[in-house]
């Protein structure tokens, strides 16, 4: 009997215009992602690369005025964020927060059984699930009795983003920056644990979002997006990500809008 196809999924952003406080920040935003890919959005401090993350998740602060973002053709911007997570969208912050109080492991059994309800939930299958990514993600179970994020380092706190990532098993997640902030070290650190859940997961398709290169030393991009200016300006490979590093931003410009 022949092994069946795995199931292939896509992410479509298509022309997203959006706002916050009444300020334009997304001015035409296309981007399509699929299955197993892994798409780095670069580009300078204001062109938009967070609200687009934002956006996507549904954050209540950031207003969609056109456009239409689906995953499988299904609609994410009618949907609540508890709907579009149920679907399959997950979002790593770039500023996690922390949650006194609410441990770690806790935390992660509420979000399993919410995405799967009824009275057999199988416990077991979490308790093993979560040993074998903090195994694999070379973390100490005591980060379980921990508050969320609650006294965290910085490089910690990215990672327990990952861990996150990797237990909720979504079809596509959403990195908003996860070197922000980070050293040398910890940005190696949080690059290689995202390779690894990629190893485990071929079928996961990530969206990026990062200033730099340097955590791209660790992963393999398919696709490099820069946006300017609320816009997608240039698309290219690896090599684009390089470019920048050593050119910066300055020589990107947006594309020039259509004659009226």
């Amino acid at each position: 009997m022949s092994t069946p196809l795995p199931i292939q999924h896509t992410l479509s952003i298509q022309d997203l215009h959006a706002e916050i406080a009444g300020k334009k920040i997304l001015k035409g935003v296309s981007i399509e992602l699929r299955s197993g890919e892994l798409a780095a959005i670069m580009g300078p401090n204001g062109s938009g690369k967070s609200t687009l993350a934002y956006c996507l998740m549904g954050h209540p602060k950031y207003k969609v005025t056109s456009g239409r973002v689906t995953l499988d053709g299904k609609d994410l911007l009618t949907l609540p964020v508890d709907q579009r997570a149920k679907l399959g969208l997950f979002l790593g912050f770039q500023y996690p927060q922390e949650i006194s109080g609410l441990s770690m492991a806790k935390f992660l059994w509420t979000a399993y059984a919410q995405k799967h309800p009824g009275p057999d939930v199988d416990t077991t299958a979490f308790d093993e699930n979560l040993t074998n990514h903090l195994g694999f993600l070379e973390m100490d179970k005591s980060w379980l009795k921990r508050s969320v994020n609650e006294g965290f380092s910085g490089g910690e706190k990215k990672r327990s983003e990952i861990l996150q990532m990797a237990t909720f098993e979504p079809i596509f997640a959403v990195l908003d920056e996860p070197d922000s902030g980070l050293d040398i070290d910890a940005v190696r650190a949080v690059g290689e644990t995202v390779s690894k859940v990629q190893k485990e997961r071929p079928d996961l398709g990530i969206l990026l979002i990062t200033h730099y290169q340097r955590i791209l030393k660790y992963l393999n991009p398919d696709k490099v997006h820069v946006m300017v200016d609320g816009v997608v300006a240039l698309s290219g490979g690896r090599e684009l990500a390089l470019e920048l590093e050593a050119r910066g931003y300055d020589w990107v410009k947006p594309p020039a809008a259509p004659p009226a």
